[in-house]
């Protein structure tokens, strides 16, 4: 709900997001952060890290978020790389995640000429 843009809640969520805001106002500030932050993953905007993480460790926000960004910086070059290069990972772990789920399957159920026949099964 908070990662919706505001024009798009509907008028019920409006008022919970409203009232919640008006008692804990730094989750204003957390919901404009990640808000923010899911829009520069979205759209690749590599070019924005630096200051979104600035402005993350601001005082007026919470702490959870500083957290988030402290972590992020720890592992920077990844973070940078992710956001502007147009490189993927993401077959590789499918592949990864499809060898563990039949590694699984097949626990304590047959040797390992069937799992190597089910591994390179394709049809």
């Amino acid at each position: 709900m908070f990662l919706k843009d505001p024009g798009d809640r509907s008028e019920r969520e409006r008022e919970f997001v409203d009232a919640l805001f008006q008692c804990r106002p730094e989750l204003e500030r957390a919901a404009s952060l990640a808000r923010a932050f899911a829009d520069m993953m979205r759209e690749r905007r590599g070019e924005e890290l630096d200051a979104w993480i600035r402005q993350a460790w601001q005082t007026n926000v919470p702490r959870e978020i500083g957290v988030f960004a402290i972590g992020l910086n720890k592992d920077y070059k990844a973070v940078k790389a992710a956001l502007t290069t147009e490189w993927s990972n993401g077959q590789v772990e499918g592949q990864v995640n499809r060898l563990k789920l039949l590694k699984r399957q097949m626990y304590g159920r047959a040797k390992f000429d069937l799992l190597r026949r089910r591994v390179l099964y394709t049809g």
